[in-house]
């Protein structure tokens, strides 16, 4: 009698993808069960999703990405999960690499992804983002999201984890426009963030952090190796420090006088 196989589960969650959320969608067809959570996409994401026969779709409205990821992790049915952004693929090497370590005898809950950027269609190499990872792979039962963190969610782990050596492929940087409206979006929930943890505006941060930010990814962390492509990036990133401590000042402003202004939609 053969040994029976371990199902995969693979989630995704979107907003407006179209021309992104192809390819990945390809790339985790090796999964038992596809589940993609779409908030509301205007530009036919969510058509093109339920016209696929392998993919069950659910239209949730968008609160933060903590909570977004935790209510999609609830609908798998299965415990090994792989959780990938829609501009994220999963080369064939990595496919293989999944499937033979959630069938065999390892002991570990969630496992971290090392990631390759790529600007539009070429590599990142540095800029910051070298030695980034993420945990894309783990057990639903031995994992929940924390609902300390909106944006950059945190994966508390019941158990012991390991980084997988293959590569997942994250198409980061589509065009200016683009990156520049995620790192401002991703500012301003974290000042969000900042101020349910009770921290408060600084004039002084407000420039001197987003310097800081540029100075180490462009220089310390060698972003200048990237050329235009680090200039672009490390400045963006730098934006969103910015933005960041900007919304903190706005959003004490508001405590004092409360605003009745709707929450807007968000774009990944």
């Amino acid at each position: 009698m053969g040994l029976t196989r371990t199902k995969i589960t693979a989630l995704v969650i979107t907003y407006n993808e179209i021309g992104y959320i192809e390819r990945c969608l390809k790339s985790i067809e090796f999964a038992d069960e596809i589940i993609v959570v779409d908030s509301y996409s205007t530009d036919g994401t969510y058509e093109y999703l339920s016209a696929q026969p392998n993919v069950r779709v659910i239209q949730h409205p968008f609160k933060n990405y903590t909570a977004q990821k935790a209510f999609t992790l609830e609908q798998a049915t299965n415990d090994w999960v792989i959780f990938v952004d829609a501009d994220e693929v999963v080369p064939h090497e990595l496919q293989a690499e999944i499937i033979e370590t959630v069938n065999s005898s390892s002991e570990h809950a969630a496992f971290w992804f090392k990631r390759k950027f790529m600007f539009q269609q070429e590599r990142l190499r540095f800029s910051g983002w070298q030695t980034d990872k993420n945990y894309r792979l783990f057990r639903k039962s031995k994992v929940q999201f924390s609902d300390k963190r909106i944006v950059h969610e945190t994966l508390i782990v019941d158990g012991t984890s390991a980084t997988l050596n293959q590569q997942l492929t994250h198409y980061c940087y589509r065009d200016f426009a683009n990156y520049k409206h995620k790192m401002v979006l991703y500012g301003r929930m974290k000042a969000k963030e900042a101020l349910q943890k009770g921290k408060r505006f600084n004039a002084f941060l407000l420039f001197a952090k987003p310097t800081f930010t540029f100075v180490y990814n462009y220089i310390i962390r060698l972003g200048i190796l990237d050329g235009t492509k680090g200039i672009k990036v490390c400045y963006l990133n730098a934006l969103g420090d910015w933005e960041r401590y900007l919304e903190l000042r706005k959003l004490e402003q508001e405590q004092k006088v409360p605003s009745l202004k709707p929450v807007s939609q968000r774009s990944n």
